[in-house]
């Protein structure tokens, strides 16, 4: 079992960098695979361990494991209350504009049942345009954003590119495969091009605030590597997270 990037452990919470391809904890959702983020980490930190949120499985980056459950219960708050600051990382198809905000409702886990408020927000880091003709496009647009949702829907960051017609590339549920295999063939890319690169909260117990961040892996480096945006995104590194409102 290989051990886990642990980004951040003290008595209250632990926050590990997940890596791509692995599923969170067993649910319905995910089959009946014998490899788990939570197992991982409970071979590596002692004590209970309980999520105080999640990610996709095709998802990487920052996520937040409580070590009680009334740390998971403030934890939880936070998150629900919108205090907590979560940028992804993010490369789409076409060129967005430099910034704005997807406000589509959308429905639950089972993609049934009722509509519930979702809004998205991004601003543009960098783009690219490649010669490669594909369809009746003789060159193909790529963008690399930074995605702040402002809700927390099932595969939300997803759904709502692809509703905007910026679909993000690696995604084989709600993405084009067209673009999936172009990446995958000329960059070796297998993954969705996802990542929860900075979460910034409050510390449940101390009152600070935290910033915490997750390096990108070689799949993505490859890519910046690739259209030239390993510059871009050094200096994107650089202002804080912006302080939710209400924080």
């Amino acid at each position: 079992m290989t051990a886990l990037n642990l980004l951040h452990v003290d008595e209250a919470l632990v926050a590990v960098d997940k890596p791509p391809g692995i599923a969170v904890h067993r649910s319905q959702l995910v089959g009946a695979d014998d490899d788990y983020l939570i197992d991982r980490l409970r071979a590596q930190v002692d004590g209970p361990l309980h999520l105080a949120h999640r990610l996709d499985r095709a998802t990487s980056g920052v996520l937040l494991v409580a070590r009680s459950r009334e740390i998971a219960a403030e934890l939880g708050r936070q998150l629900m209350e919108r205090r907590v600051g979560k940028e992804y990382l993010a490369v789409v198809r076409g060129w967005p504009d430099v910034e704005g905000c997807i406000d589509h409702p959308l429905s639950g886990s089972s993609l049934k049942g009722p509509l519930r408020e979702a809004r998205t927000r991004w601003r543009r880091l960098a783009t690219a345009e490649l010669p490669i003709e594909m369809g009746r496009y003789p060159q193909q647009r790529y963008s690399l954003l930074a995605v702040q949702p402002e809700t927390g829907r099932y595969q939300q960051i997803r759904r709502h590119f692809a509703h905007a017609s910026h679909h993000l590339i690696g995604d084989t549920t709600h993405g084009r495969g067209d673009h999936n295999r172009l990446f995958r063939i000329h960059w070796s890319s297998h993954r969705l091009l996802l990542h929860a690169w900075r979460l910034d909260f409050v510390h449940p117990v101390g009152g600070e605030r935290l910033c915490l961040q997750a390096s990108l892996d070689a799949s993505w480096q490859r890519v910046l590597a690739a259209f030239g945006w390993d510059a871009v995104l050094a200096a994107a590194e650089a202002p804080p997270l912006p302080v939710p409102a209400g924080a």
